[in-house]
């Protein structure tokens, strides 16, 4: 097998050419969060028979926020799909003045139905949330008031698995579980059912693996999530397997795996796959169509300035693995800068803590062993940094795939976006993606493996633009054809690789942020030329976390596929209302002059400012949206 290597300044670009690729239609809302019928109980869905909440009631109205979204389509019938989100819609359950409009109710999983092919979408709740009393509730087998890191994943017998990392304790302490779970909805009629059917019924949720229930998420935590399922005709039909990142207290982090043997009722034990390596995250799973498990995650190294693909291989059905490895480096970026808190002005009562990008989502301490003092997010008061910019986290990540349905090969299709070498500049600012001081363009390049030999191809542009940054990606490969999406600024007037996205000189934020889609018909070879997704941009520098404070859009794409059929969704903030911080206002300044800031209404009293007093008035209004994808 070929060692890890940089890729050289003059990297190779995929050539374009004139493959047929599907044009996107109008986007669609999966979250409605904002009319009738609002959110619908997944006991209602199920039976036909009436159920709500107040969480369920909040969620119908909140315009509230949801992000990382996950999609899945029903191998057996593609006009079904199941869509997944951290979905915020009930955090203001029960709010109201008396408690200055606090969030008790919880940050869940979104469950989000189609069965017209994506045309529509009905909006639900996975069960088992604070406050659920559905006859479903029980069903639950969990321990958590909160999730996160959503992924999706079908089999070929119309179930449907939803996985999510989780955290917070419902008796309200400082301890964060860090558990992953996974629900399971079937076809009410059973594998021979109607498919129209396919994943409407919840069966239940189960543990995969218990953090140890630390408080400050100083103790074992487990987080981000991958879920897949085998449809081959191998030995392997019909297991589901998980992996996520585990972290701990000490800074130590490891890619894990389990497998469910029947349909997610039980999971195997953990098992470490990154024996000797500790700054891992971001696994993803593919399945081959001889029922080869492969896991691929991400591997800082260098001091960040290069990721590598790391890798590990199950011929066993996931009963074992051979040791992780390093396959290729790419040059890094993440965008960045130097940390510069100040504290928040008097408050009679914060109604976020101060996680960063919100409250469901790890500190980056445990996320990443960033450059000390910096930030991978930029916004107000303990989120400032010393540049004049506000962005959300964006960096490198892995993402990967197998067709299922290709018994001929042992290709694993693999994207992440990295530096495009030769366009590094000198910030002029704290700011920078490769190292302090340094900044450049991010390109989504595609990796193919053959499992079978070890042997990959080059890492190459799969479209190669001027300007524009280009990150978050997703690849699917199911019948044929692959299919990949992301994000992309290509269409900012302002673009400069000196600073972050959506950001002029001064730190005004705009609308900037589209995503792009292409096709591929022969193992990545060549690409189709990108479609835009996106009937119009959003600007994803809205300071709608930590009390206002910080942007947050997430940490994926996902797109899904079934031969030439693809849907894309993303976190999108076409609909936020802009409006100002009066906070800072009083103090007299405001670095990104009221751009990124949201609608929002407090007042300050003699005990402070309080609370944000129109929670419902769309300054938090997030969405994830979806289109057919090329």
């Amino acid at each position: 097998m070929r060692q890890g290597f940089i890729l050289a300044v003059a990297a190779s670009v995929v050539v374009l050419t004139a493959i047929p690729s599907n044009a996107a239609g109008s986007d669609v809302r999966l979250t409605h969060d904002e009319e009738a019928p609002g959110y619908v109980s997944a006991y209602t869905l199920a039976t036909g028979q009436a159920y709500s909440d107040d969480v369920l009631d909040e969620c119908s109205v909140s315009r509230g926020r949801q992000n990382e979204p996950a999609v899945g389509v029903d191998p057996r019938d593609t006009r079904v799909l199941i869509g997944s989100a951290n979905d915020y819609c009930g955090t203001y359950a029960g709010t109201s003045e008396e408690n200055n409009f606090g969030q008790p109710g919880p940050i869940w999983l979104g469950y989000y139905r189609s069965e017209n092919g994506g045309q529509s979408f009905v909006s639900s709740l996975v069960p088992g949330y604070p406050g659920d009393e559905s006859p479903f509730a029980d069903l639950a087998h969990i321990r958590t008031a909160s999730s996160g890191d959503p992924v999706v994943a079908w089999d070929d017998d119309g179930r449907v698995f939803l996985g999510s990392e989780s955290s917070d304790d419902p008796a309200g302490t400082l301890k964060t579980f860090g558990d992953e779970w996974v629900a399971v909805y079937e076809n009410p009629d059973g594998p021979d059912g109607d498919t129209i059917n396919d994943g409407k019924e919840y069966v239940g949720t189960e543990v995969v693996a218990k953090g140890s229930s630390a408080p400050f998420l100083l103790g074992k935590f487990n987080d981000k999530t991958a879920i897949e399922a085998d449809r081959t005709q191998s030995e392997c039909n019909d297991n589901v397997y998980f992996s996520w990142s585990r972290f701990t207290g000490n800074g130590g982090v490891g890619i894990y795996f389990s497998r469910s043997t029947d349909h997610g009722l039980s999971w195997s034990s953990p098992m470490k796959l990154t024996s000797g390596t500790h700054d891992v995250q971001n696994p993803d799973i593919a399945i081959t169509g001889s029922g080869t498990v492969y896991v691929t995650y991400t591997r800082f190294q260098d001091g960040q300035q290069t990721t590598a693909v790391g890798w590990a291989k199950s011929t066993d059905c996931g009963a074992t693995f051979t040791k992780g490895d390093a396959l290729v480096e790419i040059p890094y970026w993440e965008m960045r800068d130097v940390a510069a808190p100040v504290p928040f002005p008097e408050s009679a009562g914060e109604e976020e803590g101060g996680g960063k990008g919100g409250e469901s989502e790890s500190p980056d301490a445990l996320e990443s062993e960033a450059p000390a003092g910096t930030n991978r997010d930029c916004g107000d008061f303990l989120d400032a940094c010393a540049g004049p910019y506000t962005f959300p986290r964006a960096g490198t990540g892995v993402r990967s795939t197998a067709d299922q349905y290709d018994a001929e090969t042992e290709n694993v299709y693999i994207v992440v976006e990295g530096t495009k070498p030769g366009t590094e500049v000198d910030t002029g600012s704290t700011y920078f993606t490769v190292e302090p001081g340094v900044g450049s363009q991010a390109g989504i390049y595609f990796i193919r493996l053959d499992g079978g030999t070890g042997e990959f191809s080059e890492p190459a542009l799969i479209d190669d633009q001027p300007s524009g940054h280009q990150f978050y990606p997703d690849i699917s490969a199911d019948g044929g054809v692959l299919h990949a999406i992301w994000y992309d600024t290509r269409n900012d007037p302002e673009y400069s690789a000196a600073r972050p996205i959506c950001n002029d000189a001064a730190g005004i934020t705009y609308t900037c942020l589209d995503v792009y889609g292409t096709s591929s018909s022969d193992a990545g070879d060549t690409w189709a030329a990108a479609t835009l997704l996106t009937d119009e941009p959003s600007n994803p520098n809205y300071e709608q976390y930590d009390d206002r404070a910080v942007p947050f859009i997430g940490d994926y794409t996902w797109v899904t596929s079934m031969g030439e059929f693809a849907y894309g969704t993303w976190t999108d903030l076409r609909d936020t209302v802009q409006g100002e911080d009066p906070r800072e206002a009083e103090e007299g300044e405001d670095a990104d002059a009221a751009s990124a800031d949201v609608e929002q209404c407090r007042e300050l009293t003699e005990d402070g400012w309080t609370g944000d007093q129109c929670p419902h008035d769309g300054g938090l209004d997030a969405n994830i949206y979806g289109d057919t994808a090329p």
